[in-house]
């Protein structure tokens, strides 16, 4: 029997994703959607591992001469502390990018526009049994420097900046379902007056967790839909603007190599 404080699966794997050491890569890709980390997965040109756990479906292969995961979590940044607590004991020095989708909350932000966040309001509550209220969740600077290079080399029109975290879909992000109105009415007004560009339900969960452990961690996000001006892609829309924020992580990984491999960030950098 495992402790009740540190639950594990059938040979010593992890409870909930269903891993054990040697199964992920250091470079780890987190999308919400198991169709998008199979879309993913597809890019790669060999497979080793397949895994799926309740709603945690990872594959580890080799894609573009690297080794990669990619893991999806499910939705919310509940799922995403279970996916971080349970893949940081397995994997040294881990960078995680996170591949999703987000609502815009700038006019001026078009639908199918990528969003690279340098950090994200944290309004969910998960991270609270780690920090304090106003600590903040900052992507990691080589994170949010590799994926603009990635953006702009593949030509994906992008903006950079501030994201929230909801811990919802419908009320959370204030929007009314049936005829139960959100309690919070002028949120997604007072988020943009502050310079917020997105909202998404994810990322400050990982830049937390990320964060506190030393693990590098960013987020590009596909705008699908427009709060402001409510317009919302269609199907084909939306996968295609998916599939440019997928290409926009995987380059990012490689310039993240090239930069590790030059001695990081700082070796770039002009000198004082």
């Amino acid at each position: 029997m495992s402790k009740a404080s540190a639950p594990k699966g059938s040979a010593g794997r992890a409870y909930h994703i269903g891993l054990v050491r040697g199964e992920v890569a250091r470079e780890i890709l987190l999308v919400g959607d198991p169709a998008r980390a199979e879309r993913i997965a597809q890019r790669f040109s060999t497979v080793r591992v397949t895994q799926r756990c309740r709603e945690y479906v990872t594959f580890t292969g080799t894609c573009a001469g690297a080794e990669v995961s990619v893991m999806a979590t499910g939705m919310g940044p509940d799922n995403t502390e279970i996916a971080l607590a349970e893949l940081l004991p397995l994997v040294e020095q881990p960078v995680f990018l996170r591949v999703g989708t987000c609502g815009a909350l700038q006019a001026n932000l078009s639908c199918g526009t990528l969003v690279i966040s340098t950090a994200s309001v944290r309004l969910e509550t998960v991270t609270a049994a780690y920090v304090e209220p106003g600590h903040p969740a900052l992507a990691h600077r080589d994170c949010v420097v590799a994926l603009e290079a990635a953006a702009k080399r593949l030509g994906h029109a992008h903006a950079v900046g501030l994201s929230a975290t909801a811990p919802g879909f419908y009320g959370a992000q204030g929007r009314a379902f049936g005829t139960v109105p959100p309690r919070d009415t002028a949120l997604l007004q007072r988020l943009a007056a502050q310079g917020v560009l997105n909202m998404e339900m994810e990322s400050s969960a990982l830049f937390t967790l990320a964060g506190l452990t030393g693990a590098r961690s960013g987020a590009v996000c596909a705008v699908v839909g427009n709060r402001v001006t409510d317009e919302f892609l269609d199907e084909s829309a939306k996968l295609a603007a998916e599939e440019r924020a997928v290409d926009t992580a995987l380059s990012a990984l490689q310039i993240l190599r090239a930069l590790d491999a030059r001695g990081g960030l700082s070796s770039v950098l002009p000198s004082a």
